[in-house]
């Protein structure tokens, strides 16, 4: 674990985060939160995009991305209720000879080595928690740790995103914080076409025919404006091949087929509520009676 010593004071670093988020499409928005980052002149500050979105659009992956296109490490700190303003900066414990030892968070450590700090779920936190960051948000760039008792200034490297749920269950954010986190970035459902690449990308071993019926089943719901995201189309389609493969019967390509649509509506109803296997039954039905008109 790398350390760092400020003011007299050693910080052990937190490692950034290595996950396998790839953003597919829309790459529009790629650019948006790239310029937002960007620095123009000496007198210029990034500025702190705040991705706003349905659960499941990919504001999480889309800020990972990002991240990695500048070549930077990216730091992830996933924001709850209980967020306490320690927590998001230096936090003590005890260490095995009993001496406190003080840890910094991932924003601080994105703030120490220049990398990208991305809070999840930004608007779970209360005031007093984004009060402690409101001072790395402007001109003056650092945070005060009153436990460790320094000042962190912010490497010129630096960059800060925050995503959050277009949703019930968070708190409003307070104005002068609202202010501080621009532009704000929204994110909305993809396009069929982009929908389908993104469940190639992220189910490689499924037939081209099932996720045809997930992508159906998305658009059916986001034209009914219905909360199912491409990642509950994921999960779907993954626990019905797993309940397909635990099964292990010999089957012909048609019972496969039956099969596979009756394990959809399962995981449908089970994943998201008993109203989504209907979406699959329409569209998975009008599929089968077209078939059967032809043939008559």
């Amino acid at each position: 674990m790398e350390k760092v010593t400020i003011d007299g004071v050693e910080l052990h670093l937190t490692q950034p985060d290595n996950v396998p988020m790839v953003w597919v499409g829309q790459q529009e928005l790629v650019s948006q939160v790239l310029a937002a980052w960007l620095v123009i002149g000496d007198d210029d500050i990034p500025l702190n995009p705040r991705l706003v979105g349905k659960p499941g659009v990919g504001k999480t992956t889309l800020a990972y991305h990002s991240g990695r296109v500048l070549g930077r490490p990216v730091y992830i700190y996933q924001a709850t209720m209980d967020t306490r303003p320690e927590d998001l900066i230096v936090t003590p414990v005890i260490s095995d000879a009993g001496k406190i030892k003080y840890m910094a968070s991932p924003i601080v450590s994105a703030m120490i080595r220049g990398g990208i700090a991305l809070i999840d779920e930004g608007n779970r936190m209360s005031e007093k928690s984004w009060a402690s960051l409101a001072p790395l948000m402007d001109n003056r760039r650092y945070v005060e740790s009153i436990v460790a008792g320094i000042k962190i200034k912010a490497h010129s490297d630096f960059r800060l995103c925050t995503t959050m749920n277009d949703d019930a269950s968070t708190f409003e954010l307070p104005e002068y914080i609202h202010s501080r986190l621009q532009p704000q970035i929204f994110i909305d459902f993809p396009e069929r076409d982009e929908e389908l690449l993104i469940l190639k990308t992220n189910l490689p071993f499924a037939e081209e025919e099932i996720l045809e019926y997930v992508v159906d089943f998305l658009q059916d719901a986001h034209e009914m404006e219905e909360r199912y995201s491409v990642r509950d189309g994921i999960n779907i389609a993954r626990y019905a091949l797993k309940r397909l493969v635990e099964k292990g019967e010999r089957l012909t390509s048609e019972e496969r087929k039956t099969k596979v649509v009756d394990y959809m509506k399962e995981a449908a109803s089970m994943i998201l509520d008993q109203n989504a296997a209907r979406y699959f039954s329409e569209s998975l039905d009008a599929d089968g009676h077209e078939d059967d008109d032809e043939e008559e």
